[in-house]
This record gives structure tokens, sequence and C-alpha cells, in this order.
């Protein structure tokens, strides 16, 4: 039975945080199936880490190109996805996100005939290639009737994108822009029933593996009985690994991989808050202490901090400072005494952070 720290190492290796890294940010996203997404900057940062490039503009241009789009395909969070994959993922997981919504939208009184009503004037503002911000496809909703206060505006935006109509592609002002998902995912892969479900665990414990059943159906929010049946079509194509006495599932190249970059993997790696790291696994415990948790996200208040991670555990957070007239630092909160040597390799990496 491995320990904790290999572990991490391995995560490390699936996640493309060491050893090769993906020519493309598509294929950054591609490999772990997904990327929660409510924190741009953060993204950005986690998809270029990833890369050969290891550039956030590339990641802006993969998202212009229409190669990556932001929507609510997984567990009904922000998710950047390959944009060919936004179809079916949503498909597989809508329903049930749209039977858990539906109390506090009648709460809203959002009804079909409402939907429809946005959804009619959705098209219209966008038809033709045109994006449009939170807010103006708010105004444009507003003009039509439509309310959007009080919480109205982020439930018609989440149906319409649930239900294949609105994602968010291209950039504009640093933010975001809504476009028609018809227009906007030209060449959308064709998946469904049990494929489907495959697919989705194939991609999830390959790019986050060694993974627990637990963690693939927190991560997905699926029902347990598609967890079942995801699990046991991917499960040919994965090794198995047990962890404590239950079963872990990853790519079988990925122990391989490590033996190739194991130093690299042990070195000091800085990752973004928010990051898939440390949000991909329900059982966090390989990687980070529970008490040293609620340091990566205080009072559980669902804002996940930067961190530094060495050996394949986490062992501070981090955060920028930019004293004037001595340009960017990282300033570390470690959650034990940290050597001279590692704290070093934290100043080194920062400077090449994207």
């Amino acid at each position: 039975m491995p320990g904790a720290s290999e572990i991490g190492l391995l995560r490390l290796v699936a996640q493309r945080l060491a050893g090769e890294p993906a020519a493309t940010p598509a294929e950054a996203v591609r490999t772990l199936g997904g990327l929660q997404a409510q924190e741009r900057g953060s993204l950005l940062m986690s998809v270029a880490l990833r890369t050969t490039g290891r550039s956030q503009a590339g990641v802006v241009a993969a998202f212009d190109a229409g190669e990556l789009v932001t929507s609510w395909p997984i567990r009904g969070t922000l998710h950047t996805v390959p944009a060919e994959d936004l179809g079916w993922l949503t498909a597989l997981t809508a329903p049930r996100l749209a039977t858990l919504a539906a109390r506090r939208r009648a709460e809203l009184g959002l009804d079909t005939a409402v939907f429809e009503r946005a959804r009619a004037r959705a098209v219209e503002a966008l038809s033709g290639g045109r994006r449009l911000l939170r807010d103006e496809l708010y105004a444009a909703w507003e003009a039509a009737g439509i309310a959007t206060g009080g919480q109205r505006g982020y439930h018609l935006i989440v149906h319409l994108a649930e239900t294949g109509t609105l994602c968010l592609g291209p950039a504009r002002d640093g933010q975001q822009a809504f476009v028609l998902v018809a227009e906007w995912v030209r060449q959308p892969r064709q998946l469904d029933g049990e494929e489907a479900l495959g697919a989705l665990a194939l991609a999830y414990f390959r790019g986050h593996g060694p993974a627990s059943r637990d963690d693939f159906a927190k991560w997905t929010k699926l029902l347990a009985a598609d967890v079942r049946t995801a699990v046991a079509v991917a499960r040919p194509s994965l090794a198995g690994l047990d962890v404590d006495g239950v079963e872990h599932l990853m790519d079988p190249l990925t122990p391989e991989r490590l033996a190739t970059c194991r130093d690299e993997a042990r070195a000091v790696h800085l990752l973004p808050g928010f990051d898939e790291l440390v949000l991909g696994y329900t059982d966090r415990s390989a990687m980070l202490g529970r008490k040293d948790f609620q340091r990566v996200v205080p009072g559980g208040n669902g804002v996940f901090r930067p961190t530094v991670v060495h050996d394949g555990r986490i062992v501070a957070t981090w955060q920028r400072r930019r004293p004037r007239g001595r340009g960017d630092t990282i300033e570390t909160s470690p959650f034990t005494s940290l050597s001279a040597s590692v704290r070093a390799e934290i100043d080194r990496v920062a400077t090449l952070l994207p």
C-alpha cells in the first residue's frame, strides 16, 4: 500500500503538474475532464501550469478560438471544458441539477413560460456571432419585460446553459462573454447513455487518479446508480490501487510516468486558489491534513487559497505581495517549519509563475 506522499506524487503526474505537460490548453483541460472556473484568474493559471507554453495568454487565446468554453456542466458549478464536450456533459448532468434547483426557481417565479421567453430573447440578442457580458444580457431581458433581480438573472442563465442554449466563451474587458452554443461549438462530440457515463469516469480517473469512487461521485454529483455504471464501463481501462482498504483507480501509465519525473514531482509547486489538485477530491488526506484544510479554506467559506506543494503534500498557502518599488513577491503561510532550501525553492518557482 503506497504512503500518502506517493498518492500525492501520482496525482501531480496525472494532473500534468509534473512530467510531460499538455501541448495545448484544450489538451490540459481534456486530460482532467474539466476545471472549476468561478475565479477566472485562478483558472487561467491552473490551465497554463499544465501546458508546455505555461502562458495565460495562450489560455485566453484558446477561449477566443472556441477551443474552450465555460458553463455549468459538472455538479452545478462553473467549469471550463473542451468545447466539443460541452453538449454531452451537460445532457448527462443537467436533469438532476435542474431537479435540485426546481424549488428555488419556483420561489422566484420562474416557470417554463418565463424560461422560454428568456431563451427567445437571448437567441435574438446573440444570433449572428454577437457576444454579451452578463450585465448586457440582463439588460436585454429587462428590456423585454423579464425581471432579473433577486437571483432570477442567475437562474435564467444557468437554465439556458443547462439546456444547451448559452455558454461563456471569448473574453471582453477581462470577462468572458456569453455566446450561443449552436454557433460557438462547431464540432460537438455525440455521446449518450452508458458511453457518456464511461467517458466521464475515464477522463476523471485518468486525470485525477489515484482517486476513489466517492471522489468521483462527489466531483460529478451523479446519482449513485449512474456512478456505478460509469465506473463499471471505465474500469477495464484503469488500474486499481488499494489505499487503506479502499480501491483507488488511475491511468495504468501514471506510475511509469512518475518513475521518469520523480524528482520534479517531489519539488515545490505553487498552485493558484481553486486548483483541481485540491478541489478534485472529497478525501484530501493524502495531500492535506484535516487541520490544515482549515487554513486552505478559512472558516469553510468556500474560497480556496493558493497552495504550496512539496514532496506530494500541501505544506503552505501563499499570496502575492507588491510592496512599492520592490516588484512582485510571494508571502507564504507555512503549516509547519519549512527548511531553508524549500523556502529558497518557493522564491525561485514564484519567479516562473505564468
